[in-house]
């Protein structure tokens, strides 16, 4: 028996229940998810309502984003080190003991922005800490041929959430108590830690020449490896242009609406739940469709529509028409984000895969704050619509840049990862 054989035995074996793994696998991450986007929503909105003001939601960014840029390097490279599903679990394990002690914190009456600020910084870390490992994870119980319809249906899973997440945050916020939210996180945390503690993950078949060589050494082959792969660095080129630029709508359209259209609650909602009914439609697209063959067209035109939809919302002061925009353009998201994780998924090495995507997190949770810092105080002072249209009219040129680079063509005609 050849090793190709062989590999296609273990492959057989890796992959047996796939479809059982998978449906455990998401449906624990979901679960943390929801409750982890149920305490986001929760504390951005009682910033906003209670002070207005972008400097405070500037600091509120940065400390949800500074930790884990610092751990994103350390977590990518202990994600090919040690058990991806522990470290899942060790996260969801520190997000929701630190939202416990928040909760407690409350009840007994120290409401301060300074502790709100505190657990961001701490639930940034268990996010650091996780991301790299879960878009490692997935390809070791997930077919590579799958890989684009799972990550399809689990863009199209978290709108859902993402949907749910306000409506239940906003009533919530309505009827009782910031803490009750709080609660809920920890719950839903624990749940998807039962699930993952049951979830059997087969091991990671190494490389000949990937091999440990210390934390420095590993972390060098990492940044080696990527730097050697044109594909790569075309992608996470594009990925700190388009971060960056679109910060403003990202972070500030709730108070664009607090600001343009009313305080109320309900607004809010409507401005989150709008995006991520399009959001649903666009993964929907991705898990039936697939994109192009090229990945970076697929990727190229989701952000030129993405861009020109940013630009539209910034010109029109009728809330109708914003939720409208707002709608359309969660529908090109996934056709960046499907794309872009399957294709790192697809030619990437799995015991280097978290490397690579925590280089990747490190590029989004460095880019996006680093653009608060300049578009939050700027935003005391400029419309925030003049900032979507500048902002967006700029998204238009790296979407066509990536469209027609020529670095992923060169994957398909035999490039390998393993170069």
């Amino acid at each position: 028996m050849n090793a190709e054989q062989m590999n296609a035995m273990v492959d057989a074996v890796a992959f047996r229940d796939w479809k059982k793994k998978t449906a455990i696998f998401l449906t624990g991450q979901n679960l943390s998810l929801f409750g982890s986007s149920l305490v986001q929503y929760a504390i951005i909105w009682h910033i906003t309502l209670t002070t207005q003001s972008g400097l405070t939601l500037t600091i509120a960014t940065l400390a949800s984003f500074i930790p884990q840029i610092i751990i994103s390097l350390f977590a990518g490279v202990w994600a090919d080190r040690y058990n991806r599903k522990r470290l899942i679990i060790l996260a969801d394990l520190l997000t929701a003991t630190t939202t416990l002690v928040l909760a407690v914190l409350f009840l007994l009456g120290y409401e301060y922005l300074w502790l709100l600020y505190a657990a961001s910084a701490i639930r940034s870390v268990g996010a650091g800490l996780q991301t790299p490992a879960v878009s490692a994870l997935l390809p070791q119980i997930v077919p590579t041929d799958r890989l684009i319809k799972v990550n399809g249906l689990n863009s199209s899973i978290q709108p859902v959430l993402f949907i749910l997440s306000p409506i239940l945050a906003g009533t919530l916020m309505t009827v009782a108590e910031l803490e009750t939210i709080f609660f809920i996180d920890v719950v839903t945390a624990a749940l998807a830690i039962a699930l993952m503690m049951i979830l059997h993950v087969p091991p990671l078949r190494r490389t000949a020449g990937l091999g440990q060589e210390g934390y420095l050494g590993d972390l060098k082959v990492g940044l080696r490896y990527i730097r050697q792969r044109p594909t790569i660095m075309v992608l996470f080129a594009f990925f700190a242009f388009v971060m960056f630029l679109a910060s403003p709508v990202i972070f500030l359209s709730p108070l664009l609406v607090a600001r343009s259209y009313g305080e109320e609650v309900w607004r809010l909602t409507a401005n989150e739940i709008t995006f991520f009914v399009g959001h649903i439609l666009g993964g929907i697209l991705m898990s039936t469709w697939g994109g192009f063959s090229n990945r970076f067209r697929t990727i190229g035109l989701g952000c030129v529509l993405a861009a020109i939809l940013m630009a539209a919302m910034g010109t029109t002061n009728l809330f109708p028409l914003y939720l409208t925009l707002m709608f359309l353009m969660g529908v090109p998201i996934p056709m960046i984000n499907v794309p872009t994780t399957t294709l790192l998924q697809e030619i990437v090495e799995p015991e280097i895969q978290g490397r690579v995507f925590g280089v990747l997190s490190l590029i989004q949770t460095t880019v996006m704050p680093a653009g608060m810092l300049i578009y939050g105080p700027i935003s005391d002072s400029v419309s925030i619509e003049l900032m979507l249209i500048l902002s967006g009219l700029a998204m238009v040129l790296p979407g066509i840049w990536i469209f027609f680079n020529r670095a992923q063509r060169q994957s398909e005609q035999g490039y390998s990862p393993a170069d």
